[in-house]
């Protein structure tokens, strides 16, 4: 696969086409000043970042699949950007689907809101809406992919209600959905998974 972007490569993935299980890697520009990272696809990874290309390959040993994923890349990227890494989430993704929500849903339309905002440090534009015990946030974020976050109250966990959520942004966004996940979070995964997502790869952002 030969991309120039970030999102292009994203778009070939949004229609089945990954990078090639070759052990390789590639570089790309960011896509935008906020979004640094890594991509891990099968056998391939993907660091997308503003740093001459020489210095990342020069730290990744080609024979080393895990590398760029690994605390000793991470934490050399971090001080090289002056960014702190965040979480390595399993990378979901899932295609659209006709007709309405699986689940009845009220959209906060007040830009003040706490969830709102929060929402808006990492996509933008966010839209948001809730129901009895939970909450669902999409909005475009890495490489103007459509992503989706969800919340459940403590005392609704348990009873489907983070399946129906991930669920229904499949039927709000009428385009591909990525969601980050973190793998601990076993419940989170189990939903993404029953709602329809499928692993697509690992990736990890550095956040300013």
């Amino acid at each position: 696969m030969s991309v120039e972007t970030l999102a292009d490569l994203l778009s070939d993935v949004q229609r089945g086409t990954f990078p090639e299980a070759d052990g390789g890697l590639t570089v790309l520009p960011q896509p935008s000043p906020r979004d640094l990272g890594v991509i891990a696809f099968t056998a391939h990874s993907v660091v997308f970042a503003d740093v001459d290309p020489a210095w990342i390959r020069d730290r990744l040993p080609a024979d080393d699949l895990s590398a760029p994923l690994c605390p000793p890349f991470l934490q050399a990227l971090a001080e090289r950007t002056g960014r702190r890494i965040g979480n390595v989430d399993l990378l979901g993704l899932a295609t659209p689907r006709h007709g309405p929500p699986p689940i009845r849903l009220d959209e906060i339309t007040d830009t003040d809101h706490p969830r709102v905002a929060r929402a808006l440090r990492y996509r933008d534009p966010v839209r948001v809406w809730t129901c009895r015990g939970g909450l669902l946030a999409v909005g475009r974020g890495v490489a103007g992919r459509w992503e989706v976050a969800v919340e459940v109250e403590p005392f609704h966990r348990g009873r489907g209600l983070g399946r129906l959520l991930a669920a229904a942004a499949r039927h709000l966004v009428r385009e591909p959905v990525w969601a980050q996940v973190a793998p601990g979070n076993a419940a989170s995964v189990r939903a993404f998974l029953a709602a329809g997502y499928t692993p697509a790869g690992a990736e990890v952002l550095l956040a300013e």
